[in-house]
C-alpha cells in the first residue's frame, strides 16, 4: 500500500549543487529569441525542479528565467525516489492460482517462479501453499505407494485434512489487505477435488479471482529427468536408494493417474494448459494479473538450464575510483578478457558430462587454505573423450567496457538439433548488446568519484545511503529503475534454454542475482559481484544453485597495489555473508577479499 504523501521541503544547497555541474541542460530560449544574443528577452516563469526553492532563479548566469511553483509535485518515498507502486492492477485485485498436473510435471517449479516474478519485478505480495508439505506434517514423509490409493480411504481422508489446512492459511493471507498472490499447489486431480477449492475460495468471503493452471508432461524423457533430478531430492525420498526411489514414485504416479480427470472448457472456467512446456492452451483468461501470469507462464520452461554472470574486465574508471561512464579496459582488464574468452570455450560452450577443462590453468573456485592438492582423478580427465560442443549466447550491455571485455570469445558455427526435431547452424556466441543491460544511470554524478558526491552532492549522498533501493540519482536512475527495465530479460532467461553468459555491470547483475537466488529486492543493491569472476546459477524447482570461479586472482592484477579510497561507501544495511557449495568446495565468498576492497570490489553505481 502506497504510503501517506509526506510534505517535502526544498533545499537551497541542493539547487545550487545541482545547477553547478556540466551536464545540466541550457535554459529554454524565450519566444522570439532565435540567434540573436542582443534582443531583449522579456523574464520567463518556468517550473522548477522537485526540491528547489519556489521563486527563485533557475541560474544565476540566467536571472531571467524565474521559478514560480509554490505547490511541486513531491514523491511520497522521498525526494529523487522512484515511486514503488509499479503494478498495473487495483488495490484490492487478489488471485488465487490452483495448479493441476500428476506427479513431477514441473508443478511446484511453475509456482514458485510466478510468485517469484509477481513478488521481485512487482512488489505483489505472493506465497505458494504446497499440499504436500501439510501432508507430511500431519502423516510423516516416506509414505509407500499405497498411500495414494483412491481406495484407501483412511489415507483419502488425511489427504484432505492436508488440502483443507493448507486451504484455511491460503484465505488467511488473502484476507490482508492490498494485490496478493497465492498458488495452491498440489495434484488437484479430480474435478470433485477442484470443486471443493473453488467452493471453500468462494464461500470464504475473500473476493479473490481464481485461474487454474494445468502442467501435463507426456514425454517419458523429460518424466525421466524430472524424477531423477527433482523427485528423488524431496523429503519423500531423501536417502532413499535410487532404483527403490524411483519405481515407488512410477507407482505413486500411476495412482493419481487411475483417477485424472485433465481440465476442459465446460467444467474448468478459466485456465492456462502447458503441455510438455511447447504447447498452451489459454480458455478465457481476463484481468490485469490473470492475463500477465499467462504471458509469464508462455515464458516458462522446466528443462534445466545455467546463466553465467560476469562483470566486465577492469575499467579505466574503475581505477580512478569513478562511476559510471564509458571508459575502455585497462591492461588488467584486457587480460581478463582473455581469460573469459578461454573460459567460455572451454566450461560454457561446452557439455559438462564429458572431459572438463583443467581449472587450475584458468578458474580458480575460491577454495581454502585447508583444501588438498588435486586428486589423481583430475590426471584421467584428459584421457576421456572431448566434451560435446552445446550452443551458448552471449549478451552484453552497449557500454565500451563490456564489449571490450567478450571481444576474444570465439563465435564458431556449430550444428545444432533442437529439442523440437528443427536443426542447423548455430553461431557459438553470437554478440548480441542490449540496452537494459546497460549499468545504472548515475545522473548528474556519472564521473565522479564519490568522495567527490559526498563533497558536492551532499544531500544526495545522505539520501542514497538512507535508502539505496528507491533512491534515484539526479537526473538518472535508481535500483528501481533499473529493475523495471530488466524485467524483459527475465522473461527471456526464464524462456531461454541454452546457457547464456551475461557480461555487464554490477549494479545490473546485482538484481539478477537476487531475483534468481531468491533475496528479497531489498538485499540486491548490497549483493557482492566482484571483478574477475564468473557466477555460474543454475535454477530449479527447489531454488538455485551457485558456483563462482575467480578466473584472476588480485595478486595477478597488474594494478592491484592502486588504492586511491574511492571505494562504495559503507551502507546501513551491509553485504549478508553466503556459503556456496559445488562440486569440489564449499567456501565462504569472502574469505579472497573484502566487500569493501578497491581492486576487486571496484566502485559502481
Amino acid at each position: 500500500m502506497t504510503p501517506k504523501p509526506e510534505e517535502h521541503h526544498s533545499s537551497p544547497s541542493r539547487m545550487t549543487t545541482t545547477s553547478a555541474t556540466t551536464n545540466d541542460a541550457p535554459a529554454a530560449a524565450a519566444p522570439g529569441e532565435g540567434n540573436n544574443n542582443n534582443a531583449s528577452v522579456p523574464d520567463t516563469v518556468v517550473p522548477n525542479m522537485v526540491g528547489e526553492p519556489a521563486s527563485t532563479a533557475r541560474d544565476t548566469n540566467q536571472s531571467h528565467v524565474k521559478v514560480d511553483n509554490p505547490m511541486p509535485h513531491t514523491l511520497a518515498e522521498g525526494e529523487n525516489a522512484t515511486p514503488l507502486e509499479v503494478i498495473g492492477a487495483t488495490a484490492s485485485d487478489k488471485l488465487v492460482i490452483i495448479m493441476v498436473g500428476l506427479p513431477a510435471t514441473g508443478k511446484t517449479h511453475i509456482a514458485k517462479r510466478i510468485c517469484r516474478f509477481l513478488s521481485f519485478f512487482h512488489d505483489i505480495p505472493s506465497q505458494i501453499f504446497n499440499v504436500g508439505d501439510y501432508r507430511r506434517q500431519l502423516c510423516g514423509a516416506q509414505l509407500p505407494a499405497s498411500f495414494y490409493d483412491p481406495n484407501n480411504t483412511e489415507a483419502a481422508t488425511a489427504r484432505h485434512m492436508a488440502c483443507d489446512a493448507a486451504l484455511t492459511n491460503l484465505v488467511e493471507f488473502m484476507k490482508k489487505d492490498g494485490v496478493r498472490v497465492a498458488a495452491f499447489d498440489a495434484t488437484n486431480s479430480t474435478r470433485s477435488r477442484r470443486q471443493h477449492i473453488l467452493q471453500q475460495i468462494r464461500s470464504s468471503g475473500i473476493g479473490a479471482k481464481t485461474m487454474f493452471i494445468e502442467s501435463v508432461c507426456d514425454s517419458e524423457e523429460l518424466l525421466e529427468e524430472n524424477i531423477r533430478k527433482v523427485k528423488l531430492n524431496t523429503p519423500d525420498y531423501r536417502d532413499m536408494e535410487s532404483s527403490k526411489a524411483i519405481q515407488d514414485f512410477k507407482e505413486r504416479r500411476q495412482q493419481y493417474e487411475s483417477v485424472y480427470d485433465p481440465l476442459d472448457e465446460q467444467h474448468d472456467g478459466c485456465f492456462v494448459k502447458i503441455i510438455n512446456c511447447k504447447r498452451f492452451v489459454v480458455n478465457s483468461i481476463r484481468g490485469y494479473l490473470p492475463l500477465k501470469v499467462v504471458h509469464f507462464v508462455m515464458n516458462l520452461h522446466t528443462l534445466p538450464r545455467t546463466f553465467y554472470l560476469t562483470r566486465h574486465g577492469q575499467s579505466e574508471y574503475n581505477l580512478l575510483g569513478k562511476i559510471g561512464g564509458d571508459s575502455g579496459l585497462t591492461p588488467s582488464g584486457i587480460e581478463y578478457a582473455k581469460r573469459l574468452a578461454e573460459f567460455a570455450k572451454e566450461c560454457i560452450a561446452k557439455d559438462p558430462s564429458g572431459s572438463s577443462m583443467d581449472k587450475n590453468k584458468t578458474a580458480h573456485a575460491t577454495t581454502t587454505e585447508e583444501e588438498e592438492e588435486p586428486q589423481q582423478e583430475d590426471e584421467t580427465e584428459s584421457t576421456t573423450e572431448p566434451k560435446k560442443p552445446v550452443p551458448a549466447r552471449l549478451w552484453t550491455s552497449t557500454l565500451r567496457r563490456t564489449k571490450e571485455t567478450a571481444q576474444f570469445i570465439e563465435h564458431n558455427s556449430i550444428h545444432h538439433v533442437w529439442d523440437n526435431g528443427e536443426q542447423g547452424e548455430w553461431v557459438q556466441f553470437r554478440p548480441m548488446a542490449r540496452r537494459n543491460l546497460d549499468e545504472l544511470y548515475a545522473g548528474v554524478c556519472d564521473g565522479m568519484t564519490y568522495k567527490e558526491i559526498e563533497q558536492v552532492y551532499p544531500d544526495e549522498f545522505e539520501r542514497r545511503q538512507e535508502d539505496k533501493l528507491a533512491y534515484r540519482y539526479p537526473r538518472g536512475e535508481s535500483y528501481m529503475d533499473v529493475t523495471l527495465r530488466l524485467e524483459p530479460l527475465a522473461h527471456e532467461m526464464e524462456r531461454t534454454r541454452e546457457p547464456i553468459l551475461i557480461v555487464a555491470h554490477q549494479g545490473i547483475l546485482r538484481i539478477l542475482y537476487a531475483y534468481f537466488m531468491g533475496l528479497d529486492r531489498k538485499e540486491a543493491p548490497y549483493v557482492s559481484i566482484p571483478l574477475n569472476m564468473v557466477i555460474q546459477l543454475h535454477p530449479h524447482a527447489y531454488g538455485c544453485d551457485e558456483k563462482r570461479f575467480l578466473l584472476m586472482t588480485k595478486e595477478e592484477m597488474m594494478n592491484n597495489s592502486t588504492h586511491d579510497g574511492q571505494d562504495e561507501p559503507v551502507t546501513s544495511m551491509p553485504v549478508k555473508s553466503r556459503r556456496l557449495s559445488s562440486d569440489n568446495v564449499t567456501e565462504d565468498v569472502h574469505s579472497q577479499f573484502s566487500p569493501s576492497d578497491p581492486i576487486m570490489n571496484a566502485p559502481s553505481c
